[in-house]
């Protein structure tokens, strides 16, 4: 029977907050002649997103100026990315990344699926009115152009927002299960169409159930079908749906470990996950990671990535008492 966890982040409201006093102590950091960056890391990795959006406003009062602005200005590289990141509300930062990965030089298919597979309808509607109010783009619109085939077609229907949520039929869980083992031996377009209008529009609950009526069926688990049946990104979008149905902390653990280790430390992936989850569930990511691959998150991030980039990473992270 499907059970959601009890999830828990990194980062919580800090107690005696005062977004005036914050805001001087990053003006003063912003105009020395070498920027203060541990100044930066203390206070904007130690508060809250809604309380980094009070800060903000109290600068703009204060000195007339954007903070996201400066924070550009006086900053480089992927250090730049982790603050400027987490300035932005987490709809702002999702719509801000799905721009980036549909508009870029290439598509980056991963971060379409690392988004769009793992975000309710409200984070989803909320994100497509975010897409549309800093670009003015429709975001469903830009997916249909950038993208193509039954990849296009699954992407589409999730940035629908339209996943039945909390509800369960054990009666049509079967009959579902039949349809997505029939999916994987026959492969027409049709039956991929019915795969994915199953796997995206199904409660989480309901695939749960289904998920274990494609084992009794088929004696098979529904990851291995699709690794089998299917490829290229259409394959690794339904995977990271199924995933994600799962416990999603598992999956961003398994995310973050690729980056790190298959990639040569892919610092996008490894800034967008942390700074997206670091409210939501990234202590529970941080115990999935240590339980499956035996060294922490933190342990690892230290060894690949270096100077106030690691620094910020590491305080947006958090660690265990060992790790320190």
């Amino acid at each position: 029977m499907y059970c959601g966890d009890y999830t828990q982040g990194t980062i919580f409201p800090a107690p005696n907050f005062n977004p005036i006093m914050d805001a001087q102590f990053l003006r003063g950091a912003l105009q020395g002649i070498s920027c203060e960056k541990d100044v930066l890391i203390d206070i904007l990795t130690q508060r809250c997103n809604s309380q980094r959006l009070m800060i903000a406003e109290a600068y703009r009062d204060m000195y007339g100026r954007d903070l996201i602005t400066d924070l550009k200005e006086n900053l480089s590289h992927h250090f730049k990315e982790v603050m400027v990141g987490l300035m932005y509300p987490p709809a702002s930062y999702d719509a801000h990344e799905l721009w980036h990965a549909l508009k870029g030089a290439d598509t980056e298919e991963k971060c379409l699926i690392d988004i769009l597979a793992s975000r309710s309808n409200m984070d989803i509607f909320q994100m497509k009115e975010a897409y549309l109010m800093q670009y003015n783009n429709d975001l469903q619109q830009d997916i249909d152009s950038e993208t193509s085939g039954h990849f296009r077609d699954t992407l589409m229907n999730l940035a629908q927002g339209t996943r039945m949520e909390g509800y369960a039929d054990p009666s049509t869980a079967a009959q579902d299960a039949m349809i997505l083992w029939e999916a994987c031996q026959q492969k027409t377009g049709e039956h991929k169409n019915m795969l994915q209008m199953i796997l995206c529009n199904r409660s989480y609950q309901q695939l749960w159930m289904v998920f274990q009526e494609f084992q009794n069926i088929s004696g098979q688990d529904i990851v291995d079908a699709i690794n089998e049946c299917y490829d290229g990104y259409f394959q690794e979008l339904l995977v990271a749906i199924v995933l994600c149905v799962r416990d999603k902390p598992s999956y961003f653990a398994y995310r973050l470990y690729n980056a790190i280790h298959d990639f040569g430390f892919h610092n996008k992936t490894v800034i967008r996950i942390l700074i997206a989850r670091s409210e939501i569930d990234l202590m529970n990511i941080r115990q999935r990671y240590k339980e499956r691959y035996g060294k922490s998150l933190f342990h690892d991030i230290k060894y690949f990535a270096s100077g106030h980039y690691e620094s910020a990473l590491l305080a947006i992270c958090a660690g265990d008492a060992e790790d320190y």
